[in-house]
Parts: C-alpha cells; structure tokens; sequence
C-alpha cells in the first residue's frame, strides 16, 4: 500500500540515514528509480548548505531524541532542481526500545510556497503603492494647495485695494475666480480625506450613541439653519475605526439635512437592530428622494446628480461612506421612494461589536 502511494514520499530509513524502500511518492517527487537511490544516504537530498550545517543529521538526532521531527525547507531532485519539501521523520524501535531506522515521508509543498511568494509579492507591491500614495497625499497638501491659496489672496488683495477701478463685469469675474479657488481647494481637501481613510491601523470600542452625540454638535449650526430634526437612541457599541464611522455618520446625515424639499424641515431618523451576524444601522430622511436608475451612481467619486447651484457639494461624500463601510467588512446601500425620502443602511460585523446602550437624545 505505501509503495502505491505517489504523492507522499514514504521511505524507511536504517539508524544512519541510509535509504532502504522507495514507493512511487518518492520516485515522482524525486525522481530517482528505486534501483538509483536505494543504499544511499538521505543527505542527497539537501542542498550543499544544509548539508554542510549538519541539517540531515540534527533532524535524526531530534527524532531519536524526541521520536519524532518536523521540518520544512528546500529540498533537491534528481537533476539538481530544487522544490520546497515538508519532511516528517519518525524514529521506529524495537520491542526493546532500541533504535532500529527511521520512517521518512516528505510532500511537495512548491505549489503552496509558490503562491505564499505571490502573495508577499503583491503585498509588497501594495506597499509600494501605500508609498506612493503618501507621496500624492504630501504633494496634494502642499504643491497643489500653496498656488491655490496664492491666488485666492491675491484676488482678495485687488478686491480690496482696486475696487474703485473695477466695474461690475470684473467683480463677477473676480467673484467667480474666487468661488472656482474655493471649490478645487474643497475637491482637493475631499480627495485628501479619501486617501487618508483607514490610516488607522487597529479597532477600538466605540459608543455608536456618544458618536452620533458629537456629530449632532457638530451640526448644531446646520440643524438650526434647517430647522432639522436629528432623532436616534439605543444604538449598539461597535469594534470600529471611530474617526472614520464618525465621518461615516456625518456624511449620511449631512447628506438627509441637505437635499430636502422647500419649505418642509428635515427629519432625520438614525437606527440600528441585529441581523444575524450584522448590525445593521440606517439614516432615515424625508427628503426628496432618489430615482432607482441613480442609486448605485451615487456611490461613486465625483458623481452627481443635482447642479452646485441647486445643492452643494463636491459628489465625494457617498464614495467617502462605502469605502468607510466596506474597509470594516461591512456593506452601504439605499433604498428610496421619489419624492418620499431616503433611507441609507450600512452593516457592520457582530464579531467587532458589543452591547448597546441605554441612552436616547
């Protein structure tokens, strides 16, 4: 039966090393005919290196010692090519309890070791990229917003020191410059934000009620200006990256105050309720709703579907939110009625969470 078996090397060994049976494992991962091998140390099998550390004969003496050794390293075929072995050998004894030889069986792991080196290569390369990535973010921080910022005060500075020389047509135009210099330093500034999104590196508990807490005080402002309304209590205790689910939230409820309808106040509603292996959190709205065609559009970079003079902003928020969602394991869609309001959701795995609380607000 072991001589049958081709894809284990099964060998048996004598109290030296020396090779005494060969199956077809052994000849198909080897390559050497049984009449080739048979009678000869096992130590052909080791590179030159190992051989010369005194590999082969450690690995006896540590299963003599112990009865039996595991060991994984680069092993060597008949015609010198290499492949990466997994070698389990076994010490075999005597009703006496003497050493007598050792059982040696051996797989070809190549395939495997093949694949961890693609893997670490393309994790390597992941890594390069992450660098140039904070490159760009350095440049986009420094190099791309300084002429920016000179231009913008330099157009101040005619606005202020030649405003008696300009007639109406250069204030537009000077008006326009300066609102087109605020916008590309907003575009720049959300782009910055996108790249920098899962710089955090481990998951922290994190009150979902105290968050939402403190996004409601950010927006204390634009709730007034609305006359909004920001209703939500009991939400759960979640493992997260916080700054980045308070960005999270921040978004989608900046996004319910802000494309509502004329003359009707905002009422935004944030729950959350276990599904399975999921909470599941939702941002309610009453506002204007979005067509079915549009609905994964939303979610990507710069898409927009209204006009900056019927509703601002950059099309970068949504894109911020799924990829916020998604770098927690998690998934954001919405479902919507025209007209009628939204209703954003977005997951989060129950293994990264805890117990919700009691408060409400």
């Amino acid at each position: 039966m072991m001589d049958e078996i081709d894809n284990h090397a099964i060998i048996l060994l004598d109290e030296q090393g020396n090779i005494e049976t060969w199956n077809k494992g052994a000849e198909k991962i080897k390559g050497y005919t049984a009449s080739e091998i048979v009678g000869r140390n096992f130590r052909v099998f080791y590179p030159e290196a190992d051989c010369q550390a005194g590999l082969p004969a450690q690995l006896l003496a540590e299963a003599a010692a112990t009865g039996k050794v595991y060991h994984e390293g680069w092993r060597l075929r008949q015609d010198k090519t290499r492949f990466w072995g997994a070698v389990t050998i076994t010490a075999s004894r005597n009703e006496q309890g003497q050493l007598i030889g050792f059982a040696k069986i051996t797989r070809d792991l190549s395939e495997r070791m093949a694949a961890e080196t693609t893997i670490r290569l393309h994790a390597q390369d992941l890594e390069t990229r992450n660098k140039e990535l904070e490159q760009f973010v350095y440049i986009a921080s420094h190099d791309l917003q300084e002429p920016l910022l000179n231009v913008g005060n330099f157009v101040e500075l005619l606005q202020l020191e030649y405003a008696d020389s300009f007639d109406d047509g250069a204030r537009l135009y000077l008006d326009i410059i300066n609102q087109s210099t605020y916008r590309m330093r907003n575009l720049i500034k959300g782009l910055l934000d996108y790249a920098r999104i899962g710089r955090e590196k481990t998951f922290v508990a994190t009150d979902c009620q105290e968050l939402v807490d403190f996004v409601k005080e950010d927006l204390t402002a634009k709730l007034a200006l609305t006359a909004g309304t920001l209703r939500y209590s009991q939400l759960p205790q979640v493992m997260v990256y916080p700054t980045e689910l308070r960005q999270l939230f921040q978004n989608l409820i900046c996004n319910a105050l802000k494309f509502t309808k004329p003359g009707q106040p905002p009422v935004v509603t944030v729950a959350a309720e276990m599904r399975g292996k999921y909470w599941q959190f939702s941002v309610n709205d009453n506002g204007i709703g979005i067509e079915p065609a549009y609905r994964e559009k939303i979610f990507k970079i710069f898409q927009r579907l209204h006009t900056r003079e019927t509703y601002e902003g950059n099309g970068i928020g949504l894109a911020h939110s799924k990829k916020i969602v998604e770098m927690h394991g998690g998934e954001l869609w919405v479902e919507s009625v025209l007209g009628a309001g939204s209703t954003f959701f977005f997951t989060i795995p129950v293994h990264q969470s805890g117990h919700p609380t009691n408060q409400t607000a």
